[in-house]
């Protein structure tokens, strides 16, 4: 991108401390605290679909009211592209840990609307609205937290370990996932079918809200970057959009890249719950315990695969990991629902984490090195997002949907190996921007 005029930043507080005056994972763990939070609250939404259905979009049929509630789920998402700009703008223009402290905020506003909302029972339609507005708030302040979590770690690391630092952005996002599935399955087996639907479902929601104070005085001791401090110039929200409008193309990869990523993401954590349940007919439990090995698997693996990518360079591992999707996401399906077991979806499901774990990897570092560090979390951040919120958010609803149409239980598989060619395709199409990257 080509590096535009800008205004001068506001001065920095001088009491503000640097981030490389702190040990490594002590800025890791600060920083990824908030991106924990918004995760956490995102992959409880997903497991208690089917409690949220009949809670606040009774229909008469299962099938409709879950697909209201997983399309819900997914509206999240379109707020993420806002939320990109916006305060990846922000973030840009005012600081790293500015931003970061105001993402959280709005994460935390989104999740306690969805705790305390009567149902539609008791309210009726104000109920699923403001549910609605609980997601679209929390899908704007995830449109950044990704971006800016992702830039803060490559702005701290030194250059050789950036795979290793940003890697950890993903696995935090992982550990989100194994407490959240084990909050869930603690909930899901103490309490039974009525009590769940009554109010056990909110358990997970509130336990999210009670975390936020803590999580804000963690993130109060983040430090603002070596790399934001030194830059004299900071482009406002009018001169990004410019930069970015011009430079639509690299975008435009970045996010045919980062599809691959979000679809598998999504498919083997929020949608494995729902799947394991309806469609293999396995209990919620063993679903549950299924998502908390994936979880745990992807966050020992993440950051291996990105400081593997830090020895070899970032693309033979994002070839790597496409390839093996792209050939492997269906039949592996098939084989699961031809004979569903607890022990089958286990398998299939390390497998698939294993391979997004080698492309989330050394992808997130990518993205960072493409995009320029004056509009670096705006880039990033837009790219990642809508990736996210047109494929990869609404893939529990693209695969319910899909299962719906063709009564094949394995067509999830194919809209993971569809998501891994489009990567493909676009890193191979990548041109002189990838190049960039680290090889």
């Amino acid at each position: 991108m080509t590096q535009a005029s800008a205004a001068n930043p506001p001065p920095a507080t001088p009491a503000a401390p640097r981030a490389s005056t702190r040990s490594a994972f002590t800025s890791i763990f600060i920083v990824s605290s908030g991106n924990f939070l918004e995760m956490f609250d995102f992959m409880v939404f997903g497991y208690y679909a089917t409690y949220i259905a009949k809670a606040f979009f009774p229909t008469g049929s299962a099938f409709a009211s879950l697909m209201l509630t997983l399309m819900t789920f997914g509206a999240g998402f379109l707020m993420r592209p806002v939320g990109a700009l916006v305060l990846g703008a922000y973030i840009d223009n005012h600081g790293r840990r500015k931003g970061l402290l105001l993402t959280l905020g709005l994460m935390a506003s989104g999740t306690l609307a969805i705790a305390i909302t009567p149902t539609y029972a008791q309210i009726g339609l104000a109920a699923p609205i403001i549910i609605l507005v609980g997601r679209l708030v929390q899908g704007l302040s995830a449109g950044v937290e990704v971006g800016g979590v992702s830039v803060y770690l490559n702005e701290i690391a030194p250059p050789h370990r950036r795979g290793f630092f940003c890697a950890w952005q993903s696995a935090s996002q992982q550990a989100a996932v194994v407490f959240a599935a084990l909050i869930g399955l603690l909930v899901s087996t103490s309490l039974d079918a009525a009590t769940m639907q009554a109010w056990g479902w909110r358990v997970p929601f509130v336990i999210g809200c009670i975390m936020v104070p803590f999580l804000f005085v963690i993130r109060r001791h983040m430090e603002e970057t070596e790399a934001f401090l030194n830059r004299k110039e900071h482009p406002q929200l009018n001169q990004i959009v410019g930069i970015v409008a011009a430079n639509w193309g690299l975008v435009l990869k970045g996010t045919l890249m980062a599809v691959m990523t979000t679809v598998f993401f999504y498919m083997i954590t929020a949608y494995t719950p729902t799947f394991g349940s309806k469609e293999l007919a396995l209990s919620s439990g063993e679903s549950l315990f299924v998502t908390a090995c994936v979880g745990l698997a992807n966050f020992t693996l993440l950051p291996v695969m990105g400081a593997l990518s830090d020895k070899v360079g970032r693309k033979p591992l994002l070839i790597t990991a496409t390839v093996l999707g792209g050939l492997l996401a269906y039949p592996l399906m098939s084989w699961l629902v031809a004979a569903p077991s607890f022990g089958r979806l286990l398998a299939v499901e390390l497998l698939l984490a294993a391979i997004y774990a080698t492309y989330n990897g050394a992808f997130i570092v990518f993205l960072t090195e493409i995009i320029p560090a004056h509009v670096r979390t705006v880039g990033f951040s837009l790219a990642y997002s809508l990736a996210t919120a047109i494929f990869g958010g609404f893939t529990p609803a693209i695969s319910t949907a899909l299962i719906g149409a063709t009564g094949d239980k394995a067509v999830p598989g194919a809209w993971c190996a569809a998501a891994a060619l489009l990567s493909l395709l676009a890193l191979v199409i990548g041109g002189k921007h990838a190049a960039r990257a680290k090889d």
